[in-house]
This record gives C-alpha cells, sequence and structure tokens, in this order.
C-alpha cells in the first residue's frame, strides 16, 4: 500500500479555472489541501492559480495547475501524469470533476458537431479523467474519492438543452455504475446536481437560451458558485452518494432515485411523500407551457431555416 510522506491530502479539480470548480478549489486550500488544477485556458490558470494562493492554509501545501484538454484517454492519462509529479507519482486522494459546458439551444438547431461536442463537455471530460485516476488507485492499492459534477437537469428535464441534458444524465448512470463497482476497491462515489449557478457561464447560456426555455426558468434562484461548492463538500464530507444544491432538486432526486443509496430514511421519506405529490403537479404544469408555444416555436424555425415556411394563405 503506497501512502503520502505527509498527512495533507491532494485533491485533484477537473475544470477548476472558474465557476464551480475554482470556489471547491479555493475552499480545499482553505482547508490546507495539495490541490491541483486541469484546465484549458492558460489565462484563466493562472488567475485561478493566484486566487486559490489566497486560501492557502500553510507552506507546506503544493497549489499547481496544468492546461490540459480532458476530452480523450490520452489527454486526460498526460493531465494526470503531470498532476501527481510532484506527488511521488501516487494518485489522488480526492478528484473533483467539474469540468463542463452548456450551449442551450432547441434539438433541431445543433450542428452535427454542436451535438457530439455537448457529450465531450458534459460527458467524456469526466469519464476519461475519472477511469484514468481510479486505474492509477487500484494500480497502486490507495483508496480516493471520485466526484463527478452533473445537474439538477440530470434529473430532470426541460426544452433547449438537447446536447446538455443526455450528458448529464449519462454521467448519472456512470456514478451509479461505479459506485457498486469501485466497493471492489474500497474507492467512494459521489455525484452532485447543482442548480444553476450566477457567473460568466450562465450569462453565456442566456445568449443562445430559447424564450421558452427561459421562462420555464424564470422562477429559478441560482447559487453563487461558492454557495454550491459548500453544499458539494458538506454531501462528500456526509457521505452522500447523489448531492444536491436546493429543495427543488432534492424533490426530483428522491423521486428518480431508483435503487440509490438514500441521504437518511426518515428525510428521504418525507421527500418521497412530497415529491410523489409535486412532481406530477410540476411536469403537467410544464407541458401545458410548451404545448401553449408550440405555434410561436414554429414561426422561430421558420425564420432561421430550419424548417421550411409555411405555405402561402396559412
Amino acid at each position: 500500500m503506497h501512502r503520502r510522506t505527509d498527512a495533507l491530502q491532494h485533491c485533484y479539480v477537473a475544470g477548476g479555472s472558474s465557476g464551480l470548480g475554482l470556489a471547491v478549489s479555493k475552499a480545499l486550500a482553505a482547508q490546507g489541501a495539495h490541490v491541483s488544477i486541469v484546465a484549458r485556458d492558460k489565462a484563466r490558470l493562472a488567475g485561478a492559480l493566484v486566487e486559490v494562493e489566497t486560501y492557502r492554509k500553510t507552506d507546506a501545501q503544493v497549489l499547481q495547475t496544468f492546461s490540459h484538454s480532458l476530452f480523450t484517454a490520452p489527454e486526460s492519462a498526460a493531465a494526470l501524469d503531470d498532476v501527481v509529479a510532484k506527488h511521488d507519482g501516487l494518485a489522488p486522494d480526492a478528484v473533483f470533476l467539474c469540468a463542463g459546458k452548456s450551449v442551450p439551444k432547441f434539438f433541431l438547431e445543433y450542428t452535427d458537431e454542436e451535438l457530439a461536442q455537448g457529450m465531450d463537455y458534459g460527458y467524456w471530460c469526466q469519464a476519461w479523467t475519472a477511469r484514468a485516476a481510479t486505474r492509477l488507485m487500484v494500480q497502486q492499492r490507495r483508496t480516493g474519492k471520485i466526484v463527478f459534477v452533473s445537474s439538477t437537469l440530470g434529473l430532470m428535464t426541460l426544452p433547449g438543452y438537447g446536447a446538455y441534458v443526455p450528458a448529464k444524465h449519462a454521467l448519472r448512470g456512470l456514478a451509479d455504475m461505479l459506485r457498486a463497482e469501485l466497493l471492489l476497491y474500497g474507492i467512494g462515489v459521489h455525484i452532485f446536481f447543482p442548480p444553476s449557478m450566477l457567473g460568466a457561464s450562465l450569462d453565456e447560456e442566456k445568449t443562445t437560451q430559447p424564450r421558452i426555455t427561459a421562462r420555464l426558468e424564470e422562477d429559478d434562484t441560482p447559487l453563487t458558485a461558492e454557495q454550491a461548492a459548500a453544499a458539494l463538500l458538506k454531501g462528500v464530507r456526509k457521505g452522500q452518494f447523489q448531492i444536491t444544491g436546493n429543495f427543488i432538486t432534492d424533490l426530483f432526486r428522491v423521486s428518480s432515485r431508483e435503487a440509490s443509496p438514500r441521504n437518511g430514511w426518515l428525510l428521504d421519506g418525507v421527500l418521497d411523500f412530497i415529491s410523489y405529490i409535486a412532481v406530477p403537479i410540476w411536469s403537467s404544469g410544464v407541458d401545458r407551457q410548451i404545448r401553449a408555444h408550440s405555434e410561436d416555436h414554429m414561426h422561430y424555425l421558420s425564420e432561421r431555416g430550419v424548417i421550411p415556411p409555411p405555405p402561402s394563405g396559412n
């Protein structure tokens, strides 16, 4: 069994240069952990490291960043090699998979490339990194934690997320399977389902978000990245498999839990009862709004050349 020569934990944060990943990195640094951040944008990484350094607790901490794409298995393996180099090649104690991106559009509007990229951003960049880290942990007979980040949309769905929702549901399936399989090695698995988060990513999403999607989400109360990070880390500390960031997401969690572990028999029992009534009411209300938007939507598609204009006289 390999052991680290110091008592500090080493946490690898994929997608840690902004948003949730950066907030998680700062919180981990404040707890005294070694933190390794991987993302693609070198300028953002440089700025992130400056921020994370301000949360340093001891001089012994190793805080480092690396620029890598994580869309393929070789790229993810290369990133992990860089991450562990200063730690005697030992696998991280925890891997936080915060990388991801959403570009809301109607399914018919996406290009072939955009649909394929949806799986790269939302699924593969997490799956490849999880496999590389897990393989190293098992080879070294070390235990650890793998923490996936899905979305509230990984438990339900809304129109306008045809390239995003499938990836986030796929992550849930992968996490469900790995939670059981990695018991063979003593490796813990968690998956976080955050709601919308304030920041540049949300602002960017709104530039392409369809009107019906914006209407259905207008009552949402987004979290700050710091609030989401606090919820995530609290769930990991409590040993929760499925972690949520607000009450509404909790209702979707229990209504679609299937064979996943409960977060508490009494709490989930109460939430089960509430969701049994509330979720179908919510769902039927969403369906009514979507149907009412049908005519406007067809005009929208026609104006953008996605479908032919209606015959004259219609």
